[in-house]
C-alpha cells in the first residue's frame, strides 16, 4: 500500500516550490489549489505528481515565472487572452475568470487563450464556474501523443474537454475526458507500477499494438477514444480535433504536432506556428435558458433516472459523471493522498534540489 500524505502538506510544499522560482505568493497558491484538486478527486496523474515536470521547466527557464496575462481582443462575450508563456496552472485559472465575469454580465462568456503552458486537470475550470451557479466548459490541447485515425505517428495531444452542470440537491454533474483511449499520466502509472496497458491503447514506433508502457513512451503513440475504427476511433479523433481547433488555431496557440512539451523527455517541435499551449473556457448563465431553480430540480431528476438504471451483469451499476472523483475527495481529506513510491522519490529530489522540507 502506497503511503498517504495530507492534502495541506503538499498544498504547502507545491506553492513553495513554486515561489521558489520567483512565482509570486498568490500565484504560487493558485497553482498548488490546481494540483491539490487534482489529488484530491483521485486524478492521481494530473497532482503532485506532475510537480517535477513543473519545477524542471521552472529552473531551465521555459516557463515565465511573472507573466503578464492580457486580454488581447475582445467583445462582450467573448475574449482572446495571451499567457505571456505562464505557468498554465496560473493563466488557466485568470482566464476561466475572464469568461466567469463575461457569463454574468452577458449570459455567456467564451475565451479562447494562447502563449500558455499545462493547465492541469480540466475538470478545475467548471467546478469554478459551479461555485457561481453556472454551467462551465474547458478545453485544453497538448503535446503531441496520440496517432489521427488510421495514422502511426504522434499528431494531436490528448485534448481533454470538461463541462459541468449544477443541480439543486444532487451533486452537480461534472465530465471530464481525455479525447484518446487514456491520459498519458495513466501510461506513466502503468509504468511506475510494472505493469502493462489495456488493450486498444496505444501503438508502438511501428504502428503495432502494444500494451507495454515503455513501447508507447519510447516512440509510439496513443490512439483516439474509441481505438479502432471499429470501435468509434473515428468520434475520438473527431472530438481532438475540436478541441485543436477551439485551443489552437482560433486562439493563436500552437496546433496539432507544433504544440510544444510539457515533459523535458517530449520531443520538441521543430517549428511553431503559433504561441505555446492553447485553451478554450466556457461560462453560461442558467437563467439564460431557464429558471435556474428548476434546471437543478431538472438535473436532479436526470442524476437519479440513470441511477436507477438497471444494472449491467458483473457490474456496480451506472456510475454518473464525477461521482468517482467526488467520492476520493470525501475519503481523501480524512485519508490523505495516497502516493506510489516513485511520486514521492520525485518530491524528495525537489526538496533537495531546492532546500525546501518536504516533511
Amino acid at each position: 500500500m502506497p503511503d498517504t500524505y495530507p492534502i495541506e502538506q503538499l498544498r504547502g510544499f507545491s506553492a513553495a516550490v513554486f515561489r521558489h522560482f520567483g512565482v509570486p505568493d498568490a500565484d504560487a497558491l493558485l497553482a498548488a489549489d490546481v494540483l491539490a484538486m487534482s489529488d484530491l478527486r483521485g486524478i492521481d496523474s494530473h497532482g503532485v505528481a506532475r510537480l517535477h515536470a513543473y519545477h524542471d521547466m521552472l529552473a531551465l527557464g521555459r516557463v515565465n515565472p511573472r507573466p503578464n496575462v492580457r486580454i488581447v481582443r475582445e467583445t462582450a462575450s467573448t475574449a482572446t487572452v495571451d499567457g505571456d508563456n505562464g505557468l498554465g496552472l496560473v493563466v488557466g485559472p485568470k482566464a476561466n475568470d475572464v469568461a466567469i465575469a463575461k457569463a454574468i454580465a452577458a449570459g455567456s462568456g467564451w475565451v479562447a487563450v494562447r502563449g500558455s503552458n499545462h493547465f492541469g486537470i480540466a475538470a478545475y475550470y467548471p467546478i469554478i464556474a459551479l461555485e457561481k451557479g453556472l454551467i462551465g466548459w474547458a478545453m485544453t490541447n497538448a503535446t503531441k501523443l496520440v496517432a489521427p485515425l488510421w495514422g502511426a505517428e504522434r499528431m494531436l495531444g490528448t485534448n481533454p474537454i470538461a463541462v459541468a452542470f449544477p443541480g439543486c440537491e444532487e451533486p452537480p454533474v461534472v465530465i471530464d475526458l481525455a479525447t484518446s483511449t487514456a491520459a498519458f499520466g495513466k501510461v506513466e502509472i502503468a509504468k511506475r507500477a510494472g505493469k502493462p496497458i489495456p488493450d486498444g491503447w496505444a501503438i508502438d514506433r511501428d504502428g503495432i499494438m502494444t500494451n507495454d508502457p515503455a513501447g508507447l513512451i519510447d516512440g509510439g503513440a496513443l490512439l483516439p477514444l474509441g481505438g479502432t475504427r471499429e470501435q468509434g476511433g473515428h468520434k475520438g479523433f473527431a472530438l481532438a480535433a475540436m478541441v485543436d481547433l477551439f485551443c489552437g488555431v482560433l486562439s493563436g496557440a500552437n496546433w496539432g504536432p507544433f504544440v510544444p512539451p510539457f515533459a523535458l523527455r517530449q520531443e520538441i517541435p521543430k517549428r511553431s506556428v503559433g504561441a505555446g499551449v492553447g485553451h478554450f473556457f466556457g461560462a453560461m448563465r442558467v437563467d439564460g435558458f431557464m429558471d435556474p431553480d428548476e434546471f437543478g430540480r431538472r438535473v436532479d431528476e436526470w442524476v437519479k433516472t440513470m441511477r436507477a438504471t438497471k444494472p449491467a451483469p458483473g457490474t456496480p451499476g451506472v456510475v454518473v459523471p464525477g461521482d468517482p472523483e467526488r467520492l476520493a475527495e470525501v475519503e481523501r481529506r480524512v485519508t490523505g493522498i495516497p502516493l506510489s513510491p516513485a511520486v514521492v522519490a520525485d518530491l524528495r529530489d525537489i526538496a533537495k534540489k531546492t532546500g525546501i522540507n518536504f516533511d
